[in-house]
């Protein structure tokens, strides 16, 4: 892996537990991006799970926080497991590969991306409302996600916010795959990573002693 976007913490490397909770882990990540505070930089959390870490990364640094919507493309048979994403832009990321793989039709592919659309559509109306997009161009711009496993979901928001102007863009996640992690720094002007673990085998929660699911209700008090 090119290291030179790369920032670690090299004593948590290939550790599993590390963080008891997505409040921790935040905070994990706010004293490494501290140096950014200067800059005023806007902190994007990816929703669920990545609101509850972008939140005290965004109280530490004293800076604006708001929502990128992304969702995954999820399999029909396995709701945890996605061949794809799809932005709050409309743009759409697939894994041509995996879907190559996977006994999908092209219609039931089709199916996915319209189902997952319409979650990005309500998710942006619950979240953001009336608001109009924050300005990216021209300022840092931290993007936050609880972890970072197969990357598809962080190149498709890293994409859309291209798209808007974005020239300053900072990926920070609590845990991440050694090969996802050097899929998605060259994206970026730096990508922050805590606890990087290798293997043939990956799962974000494995860095998380207490692990649950987010709800709407929690990501809408949080923002």
């Amino acid at each position: 892996m090119n290291r030179s976007r790369v920032i670690e913490l090299t004593e948590l490397h290939d550790r599993l537990g590390v963080f008891a909770d997505r409040a921790e882990a935040g905070e994990v990540l706010a004293g490494m991006l501290s140096a950014l505070a200067s800059q005023q930089p806007l902190v994007l959390g990816i929703p669920a799970g990545g609101v509850p870490v972008a939140a005290p990364v965004a109280a530490r640094l004293d800076c604006p926080l708001d929502v990128a919507v992304i969702s995954k493309i999820t399999l029909p048979w396995n709701s945890e497991s996605g061949y794809g994403a799809v932005a709050f832009d409309g743009t759409i990321r697939l894994n041509k590969e995996l879907t190559a793989r996977l006994p999908l039709s092209p219609q039931q592919i089709e199916a996915g991306i319209r189902a997952t659309r319409a979650k990005v559509q309500r998710r942006v109306e619950l979240f953001r409302g009336e608001r109009p997009l924050p300005v990216v161009t021209g300022r840092a711009v931290i993007l936050v996600d609880d972890g970072l496993a197969s990357g598809y979901t962080l190149l498709t928001a890293i994409a859309a916010l291209r798209n808007m102007g974005a020239d300053n863009l900072v990926v920070a996640v609590p845990t991440g795959h050694d090969h996802a992690i050097a899929l998605v720094a060259p994206m970026v002007e730096a990508l922050y990573c805590a606890n990087i673990r290798g293997g043939q085998s990956f799962a974000v929660a494995e860095a998380y002693r207490q692990w649950s699911d987010v709800d709407e209700e929690e990501v809408r008090r949080l923002l």
